[in-house]
Order: structure tokens, then C-alpha cells, then sequence
């Protein structure tokens, strides 16, 4: 079991900067890849971010590519999305998700789920 707590939205102006985090806790974390998700409303949710725990390899979606970096702080569990040059097209609902295995950018292949936080990008 892993449970995954998010914070760090809010409202943030167009090329401003978040950091939203995920503190994850349980069992034998190395095992799983750790991904940040988003959800706009009437949209699906898509892949943002991953990375394994580990370490080893960091993924992007071309849409956040050179603007977002996933990072984790093995001694805090707690892995981060640090958002840049932000836009209003970011704006959505973000989630944390967890899996055991290798990365995958499909979120039905995550079993575990934050409750998400709400960024807001204004023009």
C-alpha cells in the first residue's frame, strides 16, 4: 500500500512558477515509479511526469518539456513537480500516482492516486 498527500497549488499568473510536492508513504518505495498527472475540465487525464524512485530516468510530456522537472527527496519520500514558465493551458487538476513497475504514461497502468490540487494559470 502507498499513500500519496499533495500540496503546492494555487493561482499563479502566466510565467510564473509552483512547486507542488507529493508525500508519499509505505512500503518498499524503491519498487515504484512515481508520476504527476493532470486533468483540465472536460478533458482526460494526461501524463506529465515520471520518474522512477530510484532515480534512474526522468520522462516528460512534450508539453512540459524544458519547463517542468520531476525531482524526489528520498529522505523526506516526498516527490516534486517544479513548474516554470507557466501558461494558461497548464491550468488543471494535478494529481501524484504511483506503480510498481516501469514507467508508463497510461494512467489506468497507476494504482495509487493523490486527490490532486488545483493550479490556475491566469493570463
Amino acid at each position: 500500500q502507498v499513500q500519496l498527500v499533495e500540496s503546492g497549488g494555487g493561482l499563479v499568473q502566466a510565467g510564473g512558477s509552483l512547486r507542488l510536492s507529493c508525500a508519499a508513504s509505505g512500503r518498499t518505495l524503491s519498487v515504484y515509479t512515481m508520476g504527476w498527472f493532470r486533468q483540465a475540465p472536460g478533458k482526460e487525464r494526461e501524463f506529465v511526469a515520471g520518474m522512477r524512485w530510484t532515480g534512474s530516468g526522468t520522462y516528460y510530456a512534450d508539453s512540459v518539456k524544458g519547463r517542468f522537472t520531476i525531482s524526489r527527496d528520498t529522505a523526506k519520500n516526498t516527490v516534486y513537480l517544479q513548474m516554470n514558465s507557466l501558461k494558461p493551458e497548464d491550468t488543471a487538476v494535478y494529481y501524484c500516482a504511483a506503480r510498481a513497475g516501469a514507467l508508463s504514461a497510461a494512467p489506468p497502468e497507476y494504482g495509487y492516486w493523490g486527490q490532486g490540487t488545483q493550479v490556475t494559470v491566469s493570463s
